[in-house]
């Protein structure tokens, strides 16, 4: 079914093509959430990819299931900045091919990140997060004019991306966790702004469907906040080594990873992942991509390295962060998603 949609939008490309010219930058009045920043290095040039005198939607199909893993990274900065990447590029000895960041239901298009990270063979993953604004209100359609536009200009620069909406819902933690939301609305406003992208044309789009690890919300069954097949790509899993977790990687992530797979069998990717600085980091970051690197599935992960509650840099320990490096350097770790 999702094929399907991708393939019946790349259709409809010829009839809107003369009312989307691709020009490579958003058509909101800002390039990102409020920003003024243009792509003063011109990452992704004329001969990108992306540009294309018939204007079809860019296909993410070779980029869902992709033969190597995703090494992903969350910096401070980027994407509109790149250089919060490249340092941790120069830390770890590798180039992170997914660049995740956080941005406000409210907020306009990062076209300037995503062409950034593009420039350097890596694609944009967003985590957009509804502050402000009731799930409810979103699935009854009082937020269809900001997803309009939204939308329009995610499929006019025609790159790839990853949206992953409302994140850790079957936390109590998040505004629009099960404190607020129930499973019937936060299931609505997914598929309404789903269907709202492909309205537009932008399948150009990976939807993200990211659950909390379910440890420490045992009693929360995640199955009724499942969208469904048709409307979602990818299972991100955001979960953490911590002290009160078991190291190995089947205690962090298997109890969430099985119940997922009672109701889909689409690839999973950490979405948001580290583990806490102490003596133990050094064994989490061997679990982690021993973990990773064992399941077909699974498709990569992506560093949380941000002080944020504790420290998750990987700076903030020099031993273990010599560990990530010599595991990073495995081949099967990263590539440029430009050439899938």
């Amino acid at each position: 079914m999702q094929l399907f949609t991708r393939i019946r939008t790349a259709l409809a490309a010829g009839v809107l093509s003369g009312v989307l010219a691709l020009s490579g930058c958003s058509v909101l009045g800002e390039d990102s959430g409020g920003s003024s920043q243009t792509d003063e290095q011109g990452k992704a040039g004329p001969d990108d990819s992306a540009s294309s005198e018939t204007d079809v939607p860019y296909d993410v199909v070779p980029l869902l299931k992709p033969n190597k893993k995703y090494f992903g990274a969350a910096v401070d900065g980027a994407p509109n900045s790149m250089k919060g990447v490249d340092t941790y590029t120069k830390m770890v000895g590798k180039q992170p091919n997914l660049i995740e960041y956080y941005a406000a239901w409210g907020d306009g298009f990062d076209a300037t990140g995503v062409r950034n990270a593009w420039g350097e063979g890596a694609m944009t993953l967003m985590s957009w997060e509804p502050f402000d604004t009731p799930i409810a209100d979103i699935a009854a359609g009082k937020s269809d004019a900001y997803i309009k536009k939204y939308a329009t200009a995610v499929r006019k620069l025609n790159l790839p991306v990853v949206i992953s909406f409302a994140d850790e819902f079957n936390g109590h933690w998040e505004k629009w966790g099960t404190k607020n939301v129930t499973p019937k609305d936060y299931v609505a406003a997914w598929r309404h702004i789903h269907e709202t992208f492909i309205d537009v044309g932008a399948s150009n789009v990976i939807w993200a469907w990211s659950p909390n690890i379910v440890n420490p919300v045992k009693s929360v069954k995640l199955k009724p906040y499942y969208p469904g097949d048709a409307y979602v790509d990818w299972v991100g899993l955001i979960g953490y080594w911590t002290i009160d977790e078991h190291s190995a990687f089947d205690s962090v992530f298997g109890p969430t990873r099985d119940q997922v797979r009672t109701f889909t069998k689409k690839p999973m990717i950490l979405l948001e992942t580290a583990a806490m600085a102490g003596e133990r980091r050094r064994a989490d970051i061997r679990n982690l991509f021993a973990g990773v690197a064992a399941d077909d599935d699974m498709l990569g992960f992506v560093w949380f390295n941000h002080k944020k509650r504790a420290d998750w840099r990987l700076e903030a320990s020099p031993l273990a962060l010599k560990e990530f490096k010599r595991l990073a350097a495995d081949d099967s770790f990263g590539f440029d998603v430009r050439k899938p």
